[in-house]
């Protein structure tokens, strides 16, 4: 997944996940790309709601010596193990509100976006982790799946979707055993995404940050 669409209501989003509305604007965005700022969901407390705030979408914790990668999306078969991700797995997890994704098929010349989406229009919630960078803003990285549903026709690998009923767990901070929180996420059913080819305009946002970006072509 390499950009992402986001354009919900600001306050539709608190609703779903019982989260403070904040005060500033939130502007909907048809084209987000990887190392900008997003828009993520966190709980900081048990005792505190979550809040909409937003991350540098690029993960990159302050600890590692040199510079160090800066994934943006990580692999949820192994971020419970993997030492780069795990700490932020159990400590640091949160969503990211979106109302799809763009794929490129690899099959066809030029490459074709598709944006993913769900059927029913209702937003997507990305399962995420986040850490303080070395600057002292926090960044993220998304999750990733095996691709399922007709999103394998797009690609080998979607974002991880959370289903309603895991929403507050995984934001939960005084949830931090690796494998409880492993055996907790649930995805989406699979048959409600659905995706169709859209502009060429995605692979340029200077000529286009609207809703012709996710019509269909």
């Amino acid at each position: 997944m390499r950009k992402i669409c986001f354009i919900h209501p600001i306050r539709q989003l608190a609703t779903v996940v019982g989260a403070t509305v904040p005060e500033r604007v939130v502007q909907p965005c048809y084209n987000i790309a990887p190392g900008t700022w997003i828009t993520v969901v966190k709980q900081l407390s048990e005792n505190e709601p979550p809040i909409i705030d937003d991350m540098w979408w690029g993960y990159r914790p302050a600890w590692p010596k040199g510079t160090g990668s800066q994934p943006i999306n990580a692999r949820v078969e192994t971020v419970a193990s993997n030492g780069y991700f795990k700490s932020a797995f159990a400590k640091h997890r949160c969503l990211i509100p979106a109302n799809g994704w763009y794929e490129w098929i690899k099959d066809t010349s030029p490459k074709q976006p598709h944006f993913l989406a769900r059927a029913d229009e209702k937003p997507l919630f990305f399962a995420g982790i986040f850490s303080q960078r070395g600057d002292g803003s926090l960044g993220c990285a998304i999750f990733t799946e095996p691709a399922r549903g007709s999103a394998a026709e797009a690609h080998d690998r979607m974002s991880l979707i959370l289903n309603d009923d895991c929403l507050a767990p995984w934001l939960a901070p005084d949830l931090t055993d690796r494998e409880t929180t492993h055996n907790m996420i649930q995805n989406i059913d699979a048959g409600l995404i659905e995706h169709w080819p859209v502009s060429t305009s995605v692979n340029k946002p200077a000529e286009g940050q609207g809703e012709e970006l996710i019509n269909p072509a």
